[in-house]
């Protein structure tokens, strides 16, 4: 414990409040996790997954990586994916941006070097694509605010036509994705009404 000693003594604090608000927390842990739902959100430091819904460990399963990006290419993404739906049988994936995000402000400025820079190519394609859209707004934070909300409107759609997605609903399993957005000005969610419950036409086919 010679580094980083102070996160260990929280980490000690931690479990000690644990057990004595209830002898039973890690017990349970231990036992098969069962969530319901699949988080998948920024990395930011700021948007704590389980806090901000208020769910205790073990009922939220979560991947973050930056600006909340579902990518083809991304196997790590695409395991979690996989297991989620696979072994833990989620019902629903909630694609949680925010406001105020790093890697979507990036998108909207001078190219960066990799591999950020590959891995916000996909906002950068949504900033293209709703140019019309996002230059409307008349200043530099409403575009960035509105960006925010686009990418996680794309995200949504493209997780919807992935594969493992396909196949879920082709079973008839019962599977949902849902857009939300995080103010971190507030501290409340927001649906941004895009949610997915069945396979897109073409795959529906």
């Amino acid at each position: 414990m010679r580094h980083l000693p102070q996160l260990f003594a929280n980490n000690r604090a931690w479990a000690s409040r644990q057990i004595r608000q209830n002898p039973e927390f890690f017990a349970r842990l231990c036992a098969i996790q069962a969530p319901r739902y699949l988080w998948i959100g920024c990395a930011d430091s700021r948007v704590p997954a389980n806090e901000i819904v208020g769910l205790a460990p073990g009922e939220l399963f979560v991947h973050r990586n930056v600006a909340n990006v579902v990518r083809s290419d991304d196997f790590n993404g695409l395991a979690v994916l996989q297991y989620a739906i696979e072994i833990l049988h989620i019902r629903d994936v909630i694609i949680c941006g925010h406001y105020g995000c790093g890697g979507v402000q990036a998108a909207l400025g001078a190219p960066v070097s990799d591999p950020l820079e590959h891995w916000i190519k996909p906002i950068r394609a949504v900033r293209r694509r709703h140019a019309d859209d996002i230059d409307s707004h008349t200043d530099a934070p409403a575009r960035w605010r509105r960006l925010c909300e686009l990418n996680v409107m794309a995200q949504v759609q493209g997780l919807s036509r992935l594969p493992i997605l396909a196949a879920a609903w082709a079973a008839g399993r019962c599977l949902n994705v849902h857009g939300w957005i995080y103010d971190l000005k507030d501290g409340l969610l927001r649906d941004l009404d895009v949610s997915v419950t069945r396979a897109p036409p073409e795959q529906a086919a």
